[in-house]
Protein backbone atom coordinates (compact mmCIF):
# COMPACT_ATOMS: atom_id res chain seq x y z
CA UNK A 1 0.00 0.00 0.00
CA UNK A 2 1.37 3.40 -1.01
CA UNK A 3 0.25 6.95 -0.39
CA UNK A 4 -0.51 8.57 -3.74
CA UNK A 5 -1.55 12.14 -4.50
CA UNK A 6 -3.22 12.75 -7.88
CA UNK A 7 -3.41 16.36 -9.01
CA UNK A 8 -6.42 16.64 -11.31
CA UNK A 9 -7.85 13.17 -11.78
CA UNK A 10 -11.42 14.34 -12.28
CA UNK A 11 -12.10 13.01 -15.78
CA UNK A 12 -11.14 10.55 -18.50
CA UNK A 13 -7.97 8.51 -17.90
CA UNK A 14 -7.15 10.53 -14.77
CA UNK A 15 -10.37 9.42 -13.11
CA UNK A 16 -9.73 5.86 -14.26
CA UNK A 17 -6.24 6.04 -12.73
CA UNK A 18 -7.73 7.04 -9.37
CA UNK A 19 -10.19 4.15 -9.54
CA UNK A 20 -7.39 1.69 -10.28
CA UNK A 21 -5.18 3.02 -7.52
CA UNK A 22 -8.02 2.57 -5.04
CA UNK A 23 -8.80 -0.92 -6.35
CA UNK A 24 -5.15 -1.85 -5.84
CA UNK A 25 -5.39 -0.85 -2.18
CA UNK A 26 -3.45 2.40 -2.23
CA UNK A 27 -4.31 5.43 -0.12
CA UNK A 28 -5.29 8.12 -2.60
CA UNK A 29 -5.59 11.87 -2.20
CA UNK A 30 -7.12 13.78 -5.14
CA UNK A 31 -6.26 17.46 -5.32
CA UNK A 32 -8.29 19.68 -7.65
CA UNK A 33 -10.60 22.69 -7.77
CA UNK A 34 -13.68 20.61 -7.10
CA UNK A 35 -15.43 20.46 -10.47
CA UNK A 36 -15.95 16.73 -9.96
CA UNK A 37 -15.77 14.68 -6.79
CA UNK A 38 -13.31 11.78 -6.82
CA UNK A 39 -14.44 8.15 -6.51
CA UNK A 40 -15.51 6.93 -3.09
CA UNK A 41 -12.56 6.06 -0.91
CA UNK A 42 -10.28 8.87 -2.06
CA UNK A 43 -9.49 11.87 0.10
CA UNK A 44 -10.44 15.10 -1.65
CA UNK A 45 -8.53 18.36 -1.26
CA UNK A 46 -10.24 21.36 -2.91
CA UNK A 47 -7.62 23.93 -3.86
CA UNK A 48 -6.35 25.91 -6.82
CA UNK A 49 -2.89 24.55 -7.59
CA UNK A 50 -1.87 27.98 -8.96
CA UNK A 51 -2.29 29.52 -5.49
CA UNK A 52 0.91 28.44 -3.75
CA UNK A 53 -0.03 29.57 -0.25
CA UNK A 54 -3.42 27.87 -0.47
CA UNK A 55 -1.82 24.71 -1.86
CA UNK A 56 0.68 24.48 0.97
CA UNK A 57 -2.05 25.14 3.53
CA UNK A 58 -4.31 22.47 2.03
CA UNK A 59 -1.51 19.90 2.08
CA UNK A 60 -0.85 20.55 5.74
CA UNK A 61 1.43 17.86 7.13
CA UNK A 62 0.59 15.26 4.47
CA UNK A 63 3.36 13.29 2.80
CA UNK A 64 3.22 10.90 -0.13
CA UNK A 65 5.17 8.14 -1.76
CA UNK A 66 4.28 9.47 -5.21
CA UNK A 67 2.50 12.45 -6.75
CA UNK A 68 0.90 12.02 -10.17
CA UNK A 69 0.34 15.40 -11.80
CA UNK A 70 -2.30 15.24 -14.52
CA UNK A 71 -2.74 18.97 -15.08
CA UNK A 72 0.66 20.67 -15.16
CA UNK A 73 0.79 22.88 -18.25
CA UNK A 74 3.33 25.63 -17.55
CA UNK A 75 6.73 26.21 -15.96
CA UNK A 76 5.02 28.46 -13.42
CA UNK A 77 2.75 25.64 -12.25
CA UNK A 78 5.74 23.30 -12.19
CA UNK A 79 7.77 25.69 -10.05
CA UNK A 80 4.93 26.00 -7.54
CA UNK A 81 4.63 22.22 -7.38
CA UNK A 82 8.39 21.79 -6.98
CA UNK A 83 8.39 24.08 -3.97
CA UNK A 84 5.17 22.71 -2.44
CA UNK A 85 6.03 19.01 -2.75
CA UNK A 86 9.74 19.02 -2.03
CA UNK A 87 10.07 17.18 1.28
CA UNK A 88 6.55 15.75 0.91
CA UNK A 89 7.13 13.08 -1.72
CA UNK A 90 9.96 10.87 -2.88
CA UNK A 91 8.66 10.61 -6.47
CA UNK A 92 6.76 12.87 -8.87
CA UNK A 93 5.18 11.69 -12.14
CA UNK A 94 3.89 14.23 -14.64
CA UNK A 95 1.57 13.44 -17.54
CA UNK A 96 3.07 15.03 -20.63
CA UNK A 97 2.35 14.71 -24.34
CA UNK A 98 3.58 13.62 -27.76
CA UNK A 99 3.22 17.28 -28.75
CA UNK A 100 6.56 18.07 -27.08
CA UNK A 101 8.14 16.53 -30.21
CA UNK A 102 6.14 18.54 -32.75
CA UNK A 103 8.71 20.26 -34.98
CA UNK A 104 6.17 22.97 -35.77
CA UNK A 105 6.36 24.20 -32.17
CA UNK A 106 10.12 24.37 -31.53
CA UNK A 107 13.55 24.00 -33.12
CA UNK A 108 14.11 20.28 -32.56
CA UNK A 109 16.61 17.76 -33.91
CA UNK A 110 15.54 16.55 -37.34
CA UNK A 111 14.05 13.07 -37.39
CA UNK A 112 14.08 11.28 -40.76
CA UNK A 113 10.65 10.24 -41.96
CA UNK A 114 10.00 6.67 -40.86
CA UNK A 115 12.30 6.88 -37.83
CA UNK A 116 10.43 6.88 -34.53
CA UNK A 117 11.13 9.69 -32.08
CA UNK A 118 12.85 8.73 -28.83
CA UNK A 119 12.86 10.51 -25.49
CA UNK A 120 16.31 11.99 -26.18
CA UNK A 121 14.84 14.28 -28.84
CA UNK A 122 13.58 16.56 -26.06
CA UNK A 123 15.90 16.55 -23.06
CA UNK A 124 14.28 18.37 -20.10
CA UNK A 125 17.62 18.62 -18.35
CA UNK A 126 18.78 21.14 -20.94
CA UNK A 127 15.53 22.71 -22.16
CA UNK A 128 15.42 26.51 -21.60
CA UNK A 129 12.76 27.85 -19.24
CA UNK A 130 11.02 31.21 -19.58
CA UNK A 131 8.69 31.64 -16.58
CA UNK A 132 7.98 35.31 -17.33
CA UNK A 133 6.08 34.64 -20.55
CA UNK A 134 2.29 35.22 -20.27
CA UNK A 135 1.48 31.67 -19.17
CA UNK A 136 -1.51 32.99 -17.21
CA UNK A 137 -3.21 34.04 -20.45
CA UNK A 138 -5.49 31.23 -21.67
CA UNK A 139 -5.12 32.11 -25.34
CA UNK A 140 -1.33 32.20 -25.05
CA UNK A 141 -1.28 28.91 -23.19
CA UNK A 142 -3.50 27.21 -25.75
CA UNK A 143 -1.27 28.41 -28.57
CA UNK A 144 1.88 27.28 -26.73
CA UNK A 145 0.63 24.03 -25.21
CA UNK A 146 3.64 21.96 -26.34
CA UNK A 147 6.17 24.52 -25.12
CA UNK A 148 4.40 24.80 -21.77
CA UNK A 149 4.73 21.04 -21.31
CA UNK A 150 8.40 21.05 -22.32
CA UNK A 151 9.20 23.83 -19.85
CA UNK A 152 7.16 22.20 -17.07
CA UNK A 153 9.16 19.00 -17.51
CA UNK A 154 12.38 21.02 -17.40
CA UNK A 155 11.48 22.76 -14.15
CA UNK A 156 10.45 19.56 -12.36
CA UNK A 157 13.54 17.75 -13.64
CA UNK A 158 15.94 20.39 -12.37
CA UNK A 159 14.22 22.08 -9.43
CA UNK A 160 12.19 19.37 -7.67
CA UNK A 161 13.58 17.82 -4.52
CA UNK A 162 12.33 14.39 -5.60
CA UNK A 163 12.81 11.76 -8.28
CA UNK A 164 10.97 12.93 -11.39
CA UNK A 165 9.48 11.09 -14.35
CA UNK A 166 7.29 12.30 -17.20
CA UNK A 167 4.90 10.17 -19.24
CA UNK A 168 4.65 11.52 -22.79
CA UNK A 169 1.29 10.30 -23.97
CA UNK A 170 0.35 9.58 -27.56
CA UNK A 171 -3.03 10.74 -28.88
CA UNK A 172 -5.58 9.25 -26.48
CA UNK A 173 -8.71 7.53 -27.78
CA UNK A 174 -11.48 5.37 -26.36
CA UNK A 175 -14.18 5.77 -23.78
CA UNK A 176 -17.05 7.01 -25.94
CA UNK A 177 -18.58 10.08 -24.33
CA UNK A 178 -15.75 10.15 -21.78
CA UNK A 179 -13.31 11.07 -24.55
CA UNK A 180 -13.81 14.76 -23.88
CA UNK A 181 -11.86 16.03 -26.90
CA UNK A 182 -14.44 14.51 -29.26
CA UNK A 183 -11.79 13.94 -31.94
CA UNK A 184 -12.67 10.34 -32.72
CA UNK A 185 -16.38 11.19 -32.67
CA UNK A 186 -15.58 13.89 -35.26
CA UNK A 187 -14.58 11.12 -37.65
CA UNK A 188 -17.40 8.72 -36.91
CA UNK A 189 -20.07 11.42 -37.17
CA UNK A 190 -18.75 12.99 -40.37
CA UNK A 191 -18.12 9.72 -42.15
CA UNK A 192 -21.52 8.34 -41.12
CA UNK A 193 -23.18 11.46 -42.59
CA UNK A 194 -21.06 11.42 -45.74
CA UNK A 195 -19.36 14.71 -44.85
CA UNK A 196 -15.86 15.52 -46.00
CA UNK A 197 -12.73 14.83 -43.96
CA UNK A 198 -9.94 17.35 -44.57
CA UNK A 199 -6.61 15.54 -45.01
CA UNK A 200 -3.16 16.39 -46.32
CA UNK A 201 -2.14 15.06 -49.71
CA UNK A 202 0.44 12.73 -48.19
CA UNK A 203 -0.48 12.41 -44.51
CA UNK A 204 2.19 11.05 -42.21
CA UNK A 205 1.54 8.36 -39.59
CA UNK A 206 1.26 8.91 -35.87
CA UNK A 207 0.72 6.86 -32.70
CA UNK A 208 -2.23 6.41 -30.37
CA UNK A 209 -2.95 4.97 -26.93
CA UNK A 210 -6.18 3.68 -25.42
CA UNK A 211 -7.34 5.64 -22.39
CA UNK A 212 -7.41 2.51 -20.21
CA UNK A 213 -3.89 1.55 -21.28
CA UNK A 214 -2.64 5.02 -20.39
CA UNK A 215 -4.24 4.69 -16.95
CA UNK A 216 -2.46 1.33 -16.58
CA UNK A 217 0.87 2.87 -17.54
CA UNK A 218 0.44 5.74 -15.08
CA UNK A 219 -0.44 3.24 -12.36
CA UNK A 220 2.74 1.33 -13.22
CA UNK A 221 4.83 4.51 -13.30
CA UNK A 222 3.48 5.62 -9.92
CA UNK A 223 3.68 2.37 -7.98
CA UNK A 224 5.67 -0.37 -9.68
CA UNK A 225 8.84 1.22 -11.03
CA UNK A 226 11.40 3.86 -10.13
CA UNK A 227 12.52 5.04 -13.56
CA UNK A 228 13.46 8.68 -13.95
CA UNK A 229 13.16 11.02 -16.90
CA UNK A 230 10.71 10.93 -19.80
CA UNK A 231 9.06 7.82 -21.18
CA UNK A 232 6.89 7.60 -24.30
CA UNK A 233 3.47 5.97 -23.97
CA UNK A 234 1.88 4.63 -27.15
CA UNK A 235 0.30 1.41 -28.32
CA UNK A 236 2.10 -0.61 -30.97
CA UNK A 237 1.36 0.23 -34.59
CA UNK A 238 1.37 3.38 -36.72
CA UNK A 239 -1.73 4.83 -38.36
CA UNK A 240 -2.20 7.79 -40.65
CA UNK A 241 -5.46 9.71 -41.01
CA UNK A 242 -6.58 7.63 -44.00
CA UNK A 243 -6.04 4.43 -42.01
CA UNK A 244 -8.15 5.88 -39.20
CA UNK A 245 -10.90 6.92 -41.59
CA UNK A 246 -10.88 3.46 -43.18
CA UNK A 247 -11.30 1.85 -39.76
CA UNK A 248 -14.30 4.10 -39.11
CA UNK A 249 -15.73 3.34 -42.56
CA UNK A 250 -15.55 -0.39 -41.85
CA UNK A 251 -18.10 0.09 -39.04
CA UNK A 252 -20.28 2.83 -40.47
CA UNK A 253 -20.69 1.23 -43.89
CA UNK A 254 -19.92 4.59 -45.52
CA UNK A 255 -16.76 5.27 -47.48
CA UNK A 256 -14.90 8.36 -46.25
CA UNK A 257 -14.95 11.45 -48.44
CA UNK A 258 -11.55 13.12 -48.37
CA UNK A 259 -10.88 16.75 -49.16
CA UNK A 260 -7.17 17.35 -49.77
CA UNK A 261 -5.48 20.38 -48.19
CA UNK A 262 -2.05 21.75 -49.01
CA UNK A 263 1.02 21.19 -46.87
CA UNK A 264 0.80 23.59 -43.97
CA UNK A 265 -2.95 23.91 -44.37
CA UNK A 266 -5.54 23.22 -41.69
CA UNK A 267 -6.78 19.64 -41.74
CA UNK A 268 -8.79 17.37 -39.48
CA UNK A 269 -7.26 16.15 -36.24
CA UNK A 270 -4.66 13.38 -36.75
CA UNK A 271 -3.81 14.49 -40.30
CA UNK A 272 -0.13 15.41 -40.08
CA UNK A 273 2.20 16.90 -42.67
CA UNK A 274 5.18 16.62 -40.31
CA UNK A 275 6.75 13.58 -38.71
CA UNK A 276 7.00 12.98 -34.96
CA UNK A 277 5.58 9.52 -34.28
CA UNK A 278 7.07 8.14 -31.04
CA UNK A 279 8.97 4.99 -30.14
CA UNK A 280 7.79 3.11 -27.03
CA UNK A 281 11.00 1.08 -26.74
CA UNK A 282 12.12 2.65 -23.46
CA UNK A 283 8.88 1.81 -21.64
CA UNK A 284 9.13 -1.76 -22.94
CA UNK A 285 12.71 -2.03 -21.75
CA UNK A 286 11.57 -0.85 -18.31
CA UNK A 287 8.95 -3.61 -18.21
CA UNK A 288 5.66 -2.25 -19.56
CA UNK A 289 3.82 -4.24 -22.24
CA UNK A 290 1.70 -2.38 -24.79
CA UNK A 291 -1.32 -3.51 -26.74
CA UNK A 292 -1.73 -3.10 -30.50
CA UNK A 293 -3.73 -0.13 -31.72
CA UNK A 294 -5.39 -2.32 -34.34
CA UNK A 295 -6.79 -4.57 -31.58
CA UNK A 296 -8.60 -1.88 -29.56
CA UNK A 297 -9.44 0.74 -32.20
CA UNK A 298 -12.59 -1.01 -33.53
CA UNK A 299 -14.04 -1.06 -30.01
CA UNK A 300 -13.20 2.60 -29.48
CA UNK A 301 -14.93 3.48 -32.74
CA UNK A 302 -17.98 1.41 -31.80
CA UNK A 303 -18.29 3.34 -28.52
CA UNK A 304 -18.61 6.62 -30.40
CA UNK A 305 -21.38 5.15 -32.54
CA UNK A 306 -23.46 4.03 -29.56
CA UNK A 307 -22.94 6.93 -27.11
CA UNK A 308 -23.36 10.68 -27.62
CA UNK A 309 -20.12 12.61 -27.92
CA UNK A 310 -19.04 14.91 -25.14
CA UNK A 311 -18.43 18.57 -26.00
CA UNK A 312 -14.95 19.25 -27.37
CA UNK A 313 -12.49 20.77 -24.93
Amino acid sequence: MQRICVIGGSRYFGKLLVERLLAAGHRVTVLNRGSTRPPAGAEHLLVDRDDEAALVAALGSRAFDTVVDQVCYTPVQAAIAARAFTGRTRRYVMTSTIEVYDPATAALPAVPEGVLVTEENVDPRAWPVAPHLPWHDEAYLEAHYAEGKRQAEAVLTRDGGFAFASVRSAHVLGGGAREFTGRLAHYTERIARGDEIAVHAAPLPTVFVHHAELADLLLWAATATDFAGPVNACSDGLLDVRDLAAAVAAQTGREPVHRTVATGGTASAFSFDRHYAMSNARAKQLGFSFSRTADWLPGAIAETLTTPAAPAS
